[in-house]
């Protein structure tokens, strides 16, 4: 990501007029997100964080809240009982994370002499939201388990501080816009602020039925409740700025059904998994439904954002590579990717959102900074890596799908992306694609790992640009293998033999100056001055996952990866203990990414090292199973794994995040080797292997061309069969050992 969380302070870059002087997009750690563990909603443009209660409190530097378009609504929000803080019973999500559920009771309370009045336990509470259309909608049911009536006051109390995402993350403003005085209304309040981007947002708060008290930052309910009796309060807290058209009110019960209608449509067309391990299932379908709460429906098709809170938005690497990773599952994930970067792909030159002609996007921000410039990610490209995986990602779905009418539509786009890496990637005509940014409020490091001291050299002195990373040289090379073949599927069988042979002069070229042999594997990047950078990192295994390493090379690229100084037994750090800005609670310097794993995996097995990609998915699903919910945040400390204890959890780490959901999706593809031939058609497995913790994995709705199947696929003592449980249409499998 774009951000570089870090208890210390990185070189300072000067924001745009209106903002105070910080680090670069830097994220003050002032609160850890794993000490609240705040609950996630989001439904389109729109998310929330709450608190085990179902609060939003405002503590300093939590993200909690209602947000909308990269704007916070809802800053403060808290439910008291008769003046007290309701007692918390369970806090859950449901499965498929559709919505939140608080159970809360009364604790003792006491009257103004001190007589206890009402014991602990008596009245139960129960609130029910979820979020739909720019809403967020509650239902709160109060009952009474007393054997007597009892008169009980419930408040809500409200605010918004209209605080932009950046500002939440830490940005000092010099200047804000107007915060306008509430506005009463029957049953409804309206918060509202008109930012210096002159766009009014409003938040408007309605109560069904009209509270008996109603202010601008407070209602008030007097409910009498008889002996097991309840009484339901709703509440509508709508969020209205930037939306392309105005949304009407719906009830509760209307909005709720609609919503989980849609989560079920966009669910039925993936595939489904079972395994025999109970707590791997639980993970799976977390990871599936994190993945598809993230899934923003677009004009172009579906498009996962990236993670939340701080990404909640579309950014093209973060896509592209979700994309790759659940190709297999839900192919029409990757269409919509492909078809939002080309319509969002760069047409001119422009250095301030460092954008040249045929680049893919790398972030998108609608917030009021980015509208006035204040931060440079309103329209965004400063990523180097994002236009060589739009290629992959193309190729791999022409692959999976064989929707060459899709491709003969992207083609345009695709050859804008290829003439990129030739004339802008390409800076001076050696094959590798580096980078270097643009203007001094653009992102210094622009790949995956872009914090500012990211890139370096074996003394720990940073590495000056343009710097070519070992990475993005793999994808490159993938790009062009891809561009090859969707030329061929399109006719041009020219085109794709001089692109396959430019896939070939690149991998040359690559081995020839990455691969170090003292180091046993790629060295991180080339600097300015074509000086390797010689640190063993993860980036070396991504060049096992696009084909680019020579086969002789990854038998010491394999043991790099796996030795005890990148292993730390959760998985792959991102550089090795021996680095000299090793630092395992680092953002990117020492930590473990569980989508970097992922790929990694991926790699090792296309070379047939299945026994280290196993533990590779062993390591993250051991990790996962001490997690809440089972959930894969975005990251975690690269500290080595103890007996019988849990991984240490990185502060301010997106949960969910896109590409962390999805990373289990991968692994699993990977060890089974599994993938498709649209020509037979068929649902091929190269030689399968089953990690040591699964006997058994089904797959349900496996869809290729047009037909479907179900498979199981079963440990029988040293061998993996696989078996057909179902099948619908012409569709073989195949299985390769």
């Amino acid at each position: 990501m774009q951000f570089e969380p870090s208890n210390e302070l990185p070189g300072s870059a000067t924001l745009a007029a209106g903002a105070a002087h910080v680090a670069q997009f830097y994220i003050p750690a002032a609160a850890s997100l794993q000490e609240r563990r705040p609950r996630t909603l989001k439904h389109g443009d729109t998310f929330a964080l709450f608190d085990h209660n179902g609060d939003a409190l405002g503590v300093l530097g939590s993200p909690e809240g209602l947000f909308h378009f990269d704007t916070r609504h809802l800053s403060y929000l808290r439910l008291t009982i008769d003046g007290a803080r309701p007692m918390l019973l369970s806090s859950t999500l449901r499965d498929d994370n559709a919505s939140l559920t608080c159970d809360l009771t009364n604790p003792d309370l006491f009257d103004e002499d001190g007589r206890l009045w009402l014991e602990h336990d008596l009245i139960h509470l129960r609130r029910s939201r979820f979020l739909w259309n720019g809403a967020c909608y509650e239902r709160l049911s109060v009952r009474n388990y007393d054997d007597v009536s009892r008169s009980v006051r419930v408040d809500i109390a409200f605010d918004a501080d209209f605080a932009d995402l950046f500002e939440v993350r830490g940005t000092r403003r010099l200047r804000r816009g107007t915060v306008h005085t509430p506005d009463v209304a029957g049953a409804t309040v309206t918060l509202s602020y008109t930012g210096l981007d002159e766009v009014r947002r409003e938040t408007r708060l309605a109560f069904d039925p009209a509270p008996a008290e109603l202010g601008g930052g407070s209602a008030s309910f007097n409910l009498t409740l008889e002996p097991s009796c309840s009484q339901v309060l709703r509440m509508e807290i709508r969020c209205e700025a930037m939306q392309p058209e105005p949304v009407e009110p719906q009830s509760f019960l209307s909005a709720l059904l609609q919503s989980r209608r849609e989560l079920r449509r966009a669910t039925r067309r993936a595939a489904s998994i079972t395994t025999s391990n109970e707590l791997f299932n639980e993970m799976a379908r977390r990871s599936v439904s994190d993945l598809y709460m993230l899934l923003t429906n677009t004009e172009y098709g579906p498009y996962p954002y990236a993670g939340i809170p701080w990404f909640s938005t579309v950014f093209g690497r973060d896509a592209l590579i979700t994309a790759l990773q659940t190709l297999w599952l839900d192919p029409e994930i990757a269409r919509g990717v492909l078809q939002y970067l080309a319509a969002m792909q760069a047409k001119t030159v422009d250095p301030q959102a460092d954008a040249e002609p045929g680049k893919i996007l790398h972030e998108m921000r609608h917030g009021e900074m980015a509208r006035l410039g204040e931060v440079p990610f309103g329209l965004y490209y400063g990523s180097v890596d994002a236009t060589p995986l739009f290629v992959l990602l193309a190729g791999a779905y022409l692959r999976r799908t064989g929707d060459v009418e899709t491709m003969r539509t992207l083609w345009p786009h695709i050859r804008a992306a290829l003439d990129w890496i030739n004339d802008y990637g390409d800076r001076d005509g050696d094959l590798f694609v580096e980078y270097g940014r643009q203007s001094p409020e653009g992102l210094i490091n622009q790949g995956w790992k872009d914090s500012r001291d990211s890139v370096f050299h074996e003394d720990g002195q940073l590495a000056p640009g343009p710097i070519a990373l070992a990475e993005v040289q793999a994808y490159t090379y993938g790009a062009w293998q891809a561009a090859a073949s969707i030329s061929a599927a399109l006719g041009d069988h020219e085109s794709a033999a001089v692109y396959a042979a430019r896939a070939d002069m690149l991998r040359e070229a690559f081995d020839a100056r990455f691969y170090d042999a003292a180091l046993g594997t790629y060295v991180l990047a080339l600097d300015g001055e074509k000086r390797p950078c010689r640190v063993r990192a993860s980036n070396a295994g991504h060049a096992l996952f696009t084909g680019i390493a020579l086969p002789e090379r990854a038998p010491s690229v394999v043991a790099a990866l796996m030795d005890s100084n990148a292993f730390c037994g959760w998985g792959v750090r991102t550089v090795c203990t021996d680095a000299a800005r090793f630092n395992p609670m680092s953002y990117h310097n020492g930590s473990v990414w569980p989508h970097d794993n992922a790929l990694i995996a991926a790699g090792m097995a296309r070379y047939g090292y299945h026994p280290e990609a196993s533990r590779i998915f062993e390591g993250l699903f051991a990790a996962a199973s001490y997690i809440e919910l089972r959930r894969l945040p975005e990251l975690f400390c690269g500290f080595s794994r103890q007996r019988s204890q849990g991984p240490t959890f990185y502060p301010v780490a997106c949960s969910p995040q896109a590409w962390a959901a999805a990373a289990p999706l991968l692994l699993l593809q990977a060890c089974l080797g599994l993938d498709f031939d649209t020509r037979e058609p068929a649902i091929t497995f190269e030689s399968p292997s089953l990690p040591p913790f699964l006997d058994e994995v089904v797959f349900r709705n496996l869809a290729v061309g047009e037909g479907s199947a179900d498979v199981a696929v079963r440990r029988s003592g040293e061998r993996v069969v696989v078996d057909v449980l179902n099948r619908q249409g012409p569709i073989r499998t195949i299985t390769r050992n």
